[in-house]
């Protein structure tokens, strides 16, 4: 990573304290975005699992019955 002339606290001590909220948010979001790509990726095994429903449900049925099987 390059060098910066001066090190980031540094920088943000320059700043007026009513932005140091906005660092702290950019800084937070940063993190938070770097985990999710770090994350695992998204399980779809389940896709078409309730194939054998959908000649006696509607989308609809079949979506508040799964519902109801999972418990909310």
């Amino acid at each position: 990573m390059k060098q910066t002339s001066k090190a980031l606290k540094e920088l943000i001590r320059e700043l007026p304290p009513d932005l140091h909220g906005e660092v702290r948010d950019f800084v937070e979001f940063l993190l938070e975005r770097r985990a999710r790509k770090n994350g695992r990726m998204l399980r779809q095994d389940w896709a078409g699992a309730l194939r054998d429903y959908r000649d006696q449900y509607t989308s609809l049925e079949l979506q508040k019955k799964a519902l109801e099987w999972r418990g909310d």
